[in-house]
């Protein structure tokens, strides 16, 4: 058995799992569903959801990979074992590898775009309908999603394959940083721009009148999405946790930054999709079809265009490696494997996989599966099975298997002071499986 790296400081930890949670649901995802369901209103339901499901889950999360020190399936397998439940870590493992081969698409366009910033092409747009032509355009030309999938990819290698303290841990105390400093600067910038206080009542001021069942539900899944729960990622990162590192304020720390890199994010939006009329509601479309035209009437547009493309990617980057060192792990945990091996053979067939779905807007626009594109089919089995199942039997397994018990005295490793009762931990864990219940079934019956 090789020797287990640990986590070279509990910062580096903090910001390694902020970035795994960050990613694209924070800085794309969170600003185009907060504007599809009205703004403020949904930002307080996401915060109730987060605060109800995200920190539960995430501290389960923590709990189980530190116990074991090892990867979803190693761990499920050491404290359930000879039962199923380790089923349940490989379908985290699975997610992570689907998840990765789709995600990199997307961070590849953001990749792809830092250049179509760079070369101005972003002037010549006077409305939306230009911006979403030429993003069509440059979607369905399969040269450049492949080309921008395999840069992405190997921008994930390259970082894992160096390990936890020089590559992960690294990176991310690089990486984070620059991305709060990018989000900061494009937000003084929105902020001076005029009406940008129609922007701030929008996201800050709720209308408590559009609260309905499906802003519950879209809040819901988003919170589990943006946090990267049930996908492996927190129970492989908590497995290079030392045993004194103090795991609620961990979770809470990492919780923080991600809401907080949310705000911001759609803070920067929304001041500037306010200040100059256009739709807040233009949903997945808002970063490609819509910013892109804004940029141009921004004093200075150029360069925050530029900086507002190279932010998604380290944002892309961050929760890319993530996923990556789910699979990493695995092998390496589980097959015996050395990191250099699992991770090349494993980043190329994740970067194989993914061809498909780089081809979804192009070449493969007409293969279907269920009938849904390549991409679309891999992002629905993803988020709508695997990762809130994966969540829902974690939280079944702590407290039905593990024991709310065995949990307690695991969140007090580095916090002996703790106070927790097994009786509102167990309340608090079977209504965040509820809650996750709840975001599967809807998914399945198409309440959207």
């Amino acid at each position: 058995m090789q020797s287990r790296e640990n986590w070279g400081s509990k910062l580096g930890f903090i910001l390694a799992s902020a970035g795994g949670a960050i990613g694209l649901g924070s800085i794309w995802k969170f600003p185009y569903i907060t504007g599809m369901c009205g703004g403020g209103a949904f930002v307080l339901v996401y915060l109730v959801c987060i605060a109800l499901v995200g920190l539960p889950v995430m501290l389960i999360e923590f709990s189980v990979g530190r116990k074991t020190q090892l990867n979803p399936v190693g761990a499920l397998k050491t404290l359930a074992p000879g039962t199923p439940w380790f089923l349940a870590g490989g379908m985290g493992v699975a997610a992570g590898f689907i998840i990765l081969s789709y995600y990199s698409v997307v961070a590849g366009w953001t990749i792809g775009y830092i250049f179509v910033a760079m070369s101005g092409v972003f002037q010549s747009f006077v409305e939306p309908a230009q911006a979403a032509e030429y993003f069509n355009a440059y979607n369905t030309n399969g040269a450049y999603s492949l080309a921008t999938h395999f840069i992405f990819m190997a921008l994930c290698v390259f970082v894992v394959i160096k390990g936890i303290k020089s590559g992960i841990e690294k990176w991310s105390m690089i990486l984070m940083p620059i991305l709060f400093v990018i989000l900061i600067i494009l937000i003084i910038r929105g902020v001076t721009l005029p009406n940008s206080i129609e922007g701030l009542n929008f996201i800050f001021k709720p209308d408590f009148s559009k609260i309905t069942t499906t802003t519950v539900l879209q809040a819901l899944g988003l919170a589990f999405f943006s946090l990267s729960l049930g996908m492996g990622a927190m129970v492989t990162y908590g497995s290079y946790l030392a045993r004194d590192n103090d795991m609620l304020f961990s979770a809470v720390t990492v919780i923080m930054l991600d809401t907080i890199a949310s705000l911001m994010a759609g803070v920067a939006i929304f001041t500037a999709v306010f200040s100059f009329g256009t739709d807040p509601a233009a949903g997945p479309a808002l970063i490609f079809h819509v910013l892109p035209t804004i940029f141009p009437q921004i004093p200075g547009g150029y360069f925050f265009g530029i900086m507002f493309f190279i932010l998604l990617v380290i944002a892309a980057l961050a929760s890319g490696i993530s996923l990556m060192e789910v699979v990493t792990a695995y092998y390496v945990d589980q097959k015996g494997w050395s990191r250099p091996k699992a991770t090349v053979i494993f980043g190329s067939l994740i970067a194989i996989l993914g061809i498909p779905s780089a081809l979804s807007a192009g070449l493969m626009a007409n293969v279907k599966v269920f009938g849904l594109t390549c991409f679309d089919f891999m992002d629905y089995v993803s988020n709508v099975y695997m990762l809130p199942l994966g969540g829902f039997l974690l939280t079944i397994f702590v407290a039905f298997k593990w024991g709310v018990a065995n949990f307690i005295e695991e969140l007090k490793q580095g916090n002996a002071k703790l106070s927790l009762k097994p009786a509102f931990a167990m309340g608090l864990i079977i209504l965040s499986g509820l809650l996750i219940l709840a975001t599967l079934i809807s998914g399945i019956i198409g309440t959207d």
